[in-house]
Parts: C-alpha cells; sequence; structure tokens
C-alpha cells in the first residue's frame, strides 16, 4: 500500500517493518563477524516476524529467498547492514575524539548503539522516535538485563510533529555541537519533509556539529527492483512491497542542500563502502540503482 503523509505503522508493518528488516541485516552480519551486534537478533525475536526471525538466525539462505543477480534482496540488504554499520559507528567514534558528547539518532527504531557502543563519559545519547517503538525497544533490551552504555535519553515522538520542542524538553543543548545520524531514513520521508528535516537540524546545531546521511535514490526504477525482490520474499511468508514504502519523484541532493545551508560535506560511494569492508560491489546501470547510493557525512561551520 501506497505511503500517506498520516500514515501509521509498527514494527511488523509498513516503514516500521524496515527497521526489523534492517535489525535482521545486522543480526546475519554480526553471525558473519563482519559487525558486533549482539542485540539485533533478540529484537528481531521480539518483534515477532517469522521470515526476519529466520533470516536473523540463519535459517534461510539467500538461494531460499533472493532472485539471483538482482540488485536487491536479503543477501544484499545484509551486505549494506554490515558496511553502513561499520561507517556510522567509526562516524560516532571520530565525533567522540573531536570532543562532541552530544548524539541523536533520528528515527533510531531498533539501533543499538546506546548500549553496544563503548561512548567517551560525559556523553549523552538521545533517540527520536515514535513512542511505541521506543518502549519496545528499552523494555525488550532490559529484558536481557543491558544498561546503556552512555547517558540514554529517549525522545518518544513522531517526526511529524514538533520533534526540536521534545529534544529541547529533554535536555539537548543547542549551544554545544551535536553529532546527528539520519540511517535509513532520507528517502521514508516525502521531498519536502527531508528537507524541513535539515533544516531543523541545521537550525539546532551549534558550530561544529556533525552529521551523517544514507542517502538512496527512491526513484520509480529502485522501486520497481525493489518490489521485485521481494517477490520470493512472499513465497517464504513476508509479504511486504519495500518499493511501496517511500516517496518517489525529483528531490533535493543531500550533500548540495546542507553545503548551501554552512555544512562542509563529504560523500562516500555505497560501493566504496562494499569493497573496504571486502564485500560483493553492487552492479552499475540504468537497471541497478543502489550503486548510486551514497553515505554524506558533514561538518557546520556557521558564519559569524
Amino acid at each position: 500500500m501506497a505511503r500517506t503523509d498520516n500514515d501509521t505503522w509498527d514494527l511488523a508493518t509498513s516503514v516500521g517493518a524496515t527497521a526489523t528488516m534492517v535489525a535482521a541485516g545486522r543480526a546475519r552480519a554480526t553471525r558473519d563477524a563482519l559487525i558486533d551486534d549482539p542485540f539485533a537478533e533478540p529484537l528481531v525475536r521480539a518483534v515477532g516476524v517469522d521470515f526476519m526471525t529466520r533470516w536473523a538466525a540463519g535459517e534461510l539462505s539467500s538461494a531460499d529467498v533472493d532472485v539471483p543477480g538482482a540488485p536487491w534482496g536479503m543477501q544484499r540488504m545484509t551486505d549494506m547492514m554490515a558496511a553502513r554499520t561499520r561507517y556510522i559507528d567509526a562516524f560516532f567514534a571520530a565525533a567522540g575524539e573531536a570532543g562532541i558528547r552530544q548524539v541523536v539518532i533520528l528515527a533510531s527504531g531498533l539501533d543499538a548503539r546506546a548500549y553496544r557502543l563503548p561512548w567517551p563519559a560525559g556523553t549523552t545519547v538521545f533517540e527520536v522516535d515514535q513512542p511505541e517503538v521506543i518502549a519496545f525497544k528499552q523494555a525488550t533490551i532490559a529484558e536481557l538485563g543491558a544498561t546503556p552504555t552512555a547517558d540514554l535519553r529517549a525522545v518518544p515522538i513522531d517526526l511529524r510533529h514538533d520533534w526540536p520542542a521534545a529534544l529541547r524538553q529533554a535536555g539537548f543543548d543547542t549551544g554545544r555541537p551535536a553529532a546527528w545520524a539520519a540511517e535509513g531514513l532520507l528517502g521514508f520521508l516525502p521531498a519536502e519533509a527531508q528537507d524541513r528535516l535539515l533544516d531543523q537540524v541545521t537550525e539546532l546545531s551549534a558550530d561544529g556539529s556533525r552529521l551523517v546521511a544514507e542517502v538512496f535514490w527512491n526513484t520509480g526504477v529502485s522501486g520497481d527492483a525493489l518490489n521485485a525482490a521481494s517477490g520470493k520474499w512472499r513465497e517464504n511468508g513476508l509479504d511486504i512491497a519495500l518499493g511501496d514504502l517511500g516517496f518517489p519523484g525529483e528531490r533535493n541532493d543531500v550533500a548540495t542542500y546542507l553545503a548551501d545551508r554552512g555544512w562542509r560535506p563529504a560523500r562516500t560511494p555505497l560501493n566504496q563502502l562494499l569493497a573496504d569492508t571486502g564485500l560483493p560491489l553492487q552492479p552499475e546501470g540504468p537497471d541497478a540503482p543502489f550503486a548510486r547510493n551514497y553515505y554524506c557525512a558533514a561538518v557546520l561551520h556557521k558564519a559569524g
């Protein structure tokens, strides 16, 4: 079903299921010793989507669920999660080394960095997501007996609402630099909502703040490719059309948009991250759009 501006979801349906899918990818990448996320598999199991639980647990193979030679599938997704996780973990480590002690994870989903990364003393991690998602994750991880490795502050609010006010109320200090993550988020926003979120981050950020964002091309071509890949998933019990979950159409390029607003962005192509991780590259060409994806890391330099 196509997205609307006021739609709703949970961790097993619509765009919310993507949080569970990427956690399944992190769990599988952990099994393959590419990353270390011990919370991913328990969180996926707790959501209770059988297909994703079986993938996380290593009970399904790529041959079972993926179309041979396709640019997208569960193994391709898992490879991307491994490369993406390593890259963003390194981004936060560099921010900590630079003295940044405020971290904001937008649409945090089932991300467990507040529990698994070795944050510097004095770091506060703000997780922004829908109240039900945050409550589910906190309760599930608490059952595992884990505690955060930073001062974790939940900001339970939909990003379509006044989340900047909620963030400030949770203790975010606009006078101090912050490290922001928009991981797997922007392509699932309408074009104008993407710009608005980047404007809000810029307004809230002090000089020296950092932002990392995943930039992927959510066009009709990639939507078709995603839906084609998910056909075999339905045979295994997962009825979700990933290509229908975004908002296709033209949108501003993220790095260019940020550069026009005082940020100094650096682009890293997805295929470079895959190569750095020793994983298969995305095919290139008009029918394989994912090779155009890139990751943007930017530092804010406000005039004045």
